[in-house]
């Protein structure tokens, strides 16, 4: 058990990963199609879709998918209070903003320029039959103007217990000016918000120390019930998503790293890895925030005063990983239905999605909703989207991946830009090398 113990935490969550995604095979093998099986253990026996997969699995992972989200809205509202209120020149807000959902944008353009011209080499749609059954009832998109009238809360407690993070972030950025604004009575207060973020954070800490058992139920449970047979049919789809996902990760991002900040890319990649096993593991922005903004202020070096801004901007507004699944969609499901599309349709669609990325921040729901706006626009039938939904669990934990590296990326660029990053931290590769030891140093 010492042992155990004295590992990292990453390599703690890497284990209780590949248990769990063994353990979900060899169930799934046992099951065999069946409805389920019993292992009789001596005295009495355990069903292993009942106990395990619907109950011990299912109940484990709920329970840590909903510690973690437990977690976002008081620390995004305390952790954005005090870098706001924190902030010399409160118009330096504009800037960050400003900077933040341009670099978003770009890298969502670049996405899905990438994700097309992927598909339309490989031609993943080819030879594929069109179900008979196919079928699927997209939702209406909200209007662009509505979207920015829902960003202001009538009621900020509600938005808290609902969760509308940009209505949080909004209610916060006010807050925090207020408290900057309020002289002696604002200090008072800060004070008050920076001891609420150290306890926040410490129960993060306490958090990710169970987290090699959740990651071990969710992949246990995915792995057991995920149709392997619909993902071999949709091999060449799957491949070229899996492939456009991981050219925007390894090679986009550190190239606009690199040139937009000089910073070592390898450095930047090797100290995303646990984030980003949070993110494949959990399949949510939302609820890998916590770990994604400790990564950015105590392994990147990024001051919270930017990361407490752009890490929720971009849980809500970066879209890369589901621009790349629309891109290779839409050129798949086009080739399912021979319909031939032109250069200005292929153009109409990136323009489309990188402006609902924006336009659609903060609706549930919004990777469909937004493959259904792209298909409608460039006129091909939203029923396409019926054959591919099958595989879209596990593209999704890997797009989450890849949503949070790029926060993490724009964090770097626009906190370099801001004279916010410490290089002695960015370029240590201790620092914080298990993010629990930062926080036993304060103890």
């Amino acid at each position: 058990m010492s042992k155990i113990r004295s590992m990292s935490l990453t390599t703690r969550i890497m284990i209780g990963m590949f248990l769990g995604v063994a353990v979900g095979f060899i169930f799934q093998a046992i099951l065999a199609g069946e409805d389920d099986y019993l292992i009789p253990p001596g005295l009495f026996s355990l069903p292993i879709k009942g106990f395990f997969v619907d109950g011990l699995f299912h109940i484990g992972g709920q329970i840590f998918i909903a510690s973690l989200k437990m977690l976002v809205v008081p620390l995004v509202f305390v952790s954005l209070v005090c870098g706001t209120c924190s902030l010399s020149d409160p118009k330096k807000l504009g800037r960050l903003g400003g900077k933040s959902i341009c670099l978003y944008l770009i890298t969502t353009a670049i996405a899905i320029t990438v994700a097309i011209t992927l598909a339309l080499l490989v031609n993943p749609g080819e030879g594929i039959n069109l179900p008979s059954d196919a079928a699927y009832n997209a939702k209406e998109a909200p209007t662009l103007a509505q979207v920015i009238i829902d960003m202001f809360p009538t009621n900020p407690i509600d938005a808290m217990a609902s969760g509308n993070m940009l209505q949080v972030i909004v209610f916060s950025l006010l807050f925090g000016i207020a408290m900057a604004l309020s002289g002696s009575a604002g200090k008072r207060v800060a004070v008050v918000f920076e001891d609420l973020n150290t306890v926040i954070l410490k129960l993060v800490t306490l958090l990710m120390n169970v987290a090699p058992y959740g990651v071990f139920f969710l992949m246990a449970k995915l792995f057991t019930t995920i149709e392997v047979d619909l993902i071999v049919s949709l091999a060449k789809y799957f491949g070229v998503v899996m492939a456009a996902l991981a050219i925007h990760a390894f090679v986009n991002y550190t190239i606009l790293l690199k040139l937009l900040t000089g910073l070592n890319p390898i450095i930047f990649l090797k100290k995303m890895k646990h984030a980003c096993l949070f993110g494949f593991s959990t399949s949510s922005s939302s609820a890998t925030m916590p770990i994604t903004l400790e990564t950015a202020t105590k392994k990147l070096g990024a001051k919270n005063s930017v990361a407490s801004f752009t890490i929720p901007l971009g849980a809500t507004i970066n879209m890369d990983g589901t621009a790349i699944m629309q891109g290779v969609a839409t050129v798949f499901i086009a080739q399912v239905f021979s319909v031939d599309l032109t250069i200005s349709d292929y153009l109409m669609v990136i323009l489309t999605a990188t402006l609902a990325s924006v336009g659609t921040a903060g609706v549930p729901g919004v990777g469909l909703i937004m493959l259904a706006m792209v298909l409608n626009q460039v006129g091909l039938p939203v029923e396409g989207i019926a054959i591919i939904i099958g595989v879209d669990r596990l593209l999704d934990m890997t797009r989450t991946a890849v949503n949070v590296t790029g926060d993490c990326m724009v964090t770097c660029v626009v906190a370099k830009s801001e004279g916010q990053l410490d290089e002695d931290v960015f370029n240590d590769p201790d620092a914080a090398k298990d993010l629990e030891d930062y926080h036993k140093s304060t103890d």
